[in-house]
């Protein structure tokens, strides 16, 4: 009951994992039905004999496994799967929900179900969600095969790459481990796997690697430099502010952006060099142009602030 309090007051980590061990003490000591509901979480772990489509992941460890790279294993499905429905079948994005229907004792073994029982298996007939579940595991799983094969996949974003690290970290930390994700059906009585994917600790580490390193190219990517090009000020700040913190101040440059952006100091000796203008100096600030060396940070692909790396000179504007 503590677990289920738990549950009910919050979505932790936590939580999900308290619900977890006792869903996997009931599948232990078969135990019928045990069932929580909460918003658009349902966990259930049961016995019946008719069972939808469905995806089962299976983890085997040598060591225990970390508190995080477990929930991730879970997290980084469901946040697959929304982004799948989303794209493959609009018109079913606002249910695109993983829910956790049964966890077996022994190795780590879930049932993940994409449908709430509460009526919308009824909408989605039986050979769409075998459908559904076949292209999924399909989808998801060749994209993080090239990972484990040691590739990168251009189109990634920085959300992917989470949800990527995330599937594989468990294992990758692992000296012995092993991972399946199988995609499940029944058809005329019978259990078949429809698709699956199999990694073990040393191709999730060989993931890790391209993971990261792709992340790294994103982040790179994220931001351009400049060279001696003209700042001009539009609102000055005269108190210091911590390094690589924006300032307060906005400046522009032409050329790179129409807009005046946040300044963010890099160099200690560029920040002394223009706060000396800014304060002391005779004329006004306004009236100077500052030829800077810059970072532009990049959002989208549009410019959002300035980091200042270096100042080659100060000069007069033209009246």
């Amino acid at each position: 009951m503590a677990c289920r309090e738990t549950f009910r007051k919050s979505r932790s980590f936590a939580a999900v994992c308290c619900l977890l061990a006792v869903y996997a003490y009931h599948a232990e000591h078969s135990i019928a039905t045990c069932s929580i509901e909460r918003g658009d979480y349902l966990v259930m772990a049961r016995r019946k004999p008719a069972e939808p489509a469905h995806i089962v992941l299976n983890i085997q460890t040598k060591n225990p496994i970390e508190l995080g790279d477990f929930v991730s294993a879970f997290t980084s499905i469901a946040s697959q799967y929304e982004k799948f429905v989303r794209s493959n079948y609009p018109d079913m994005s606002g249910e695109a929900n993983i829910f956790v229907r049964e966890v077996r004792a022994g190795s780590i073994e879930a049932d993940l179900i994409p449908w709430a029982l509460q009526g919308l298996s009824a909408v989605v007939n039986v050979i769409e969600q075998i459908q559904i579940v076949d292209k999924f595991v399909r989808t998801y799983g060749g994209r993080l095969s090239t990972y484990i094969g040691g590739s990168k996949e251009a189109e990634a974003t920085r959300s992917d790459l989470k949800d990527f690290m995330g599937a594989v970290s468990a294992i990758a930390n692992d000296p012995n481990g092993r991972a399946t994700l199988q995609a499940v059906a029944f058809e005329d009585g019978k259990r078949k796997i429809k698709a699956a994917i199999t990694f073990n600790t040393l191709e999730a580490r060989q993931a890790q690697l391209q993971i990261d390193d792709q992340r790294l190219m994103l982040e790179s990517s994220a931001s351009a430099d400049h060279q001696r090009v003209l700042m001009l000020f539009k609102q000055s700040n005269v108190k210091d502010t911590a390094m690589g913190k924006r300032t307060g101040e906005r400046v522009t440059i032409e050329g790179i952006s129409s807009r005046d952006l946040p300044l963010i100091y890099a160099s200690d000796l560029a920040e002394q060099r223009i706060k000396h203008e800014v304060r002391e100096a005779d004329d006004n600030v306004y009236k100077k142009g500052f030829i800077v060396d810059v970072n532009v940070q990049l959002i989208g692909g549009k410019p959002v602030g300035y980091r200042v790396t270096n100042l080659h000179q100060v000069i007069d504007l033209p009246d």
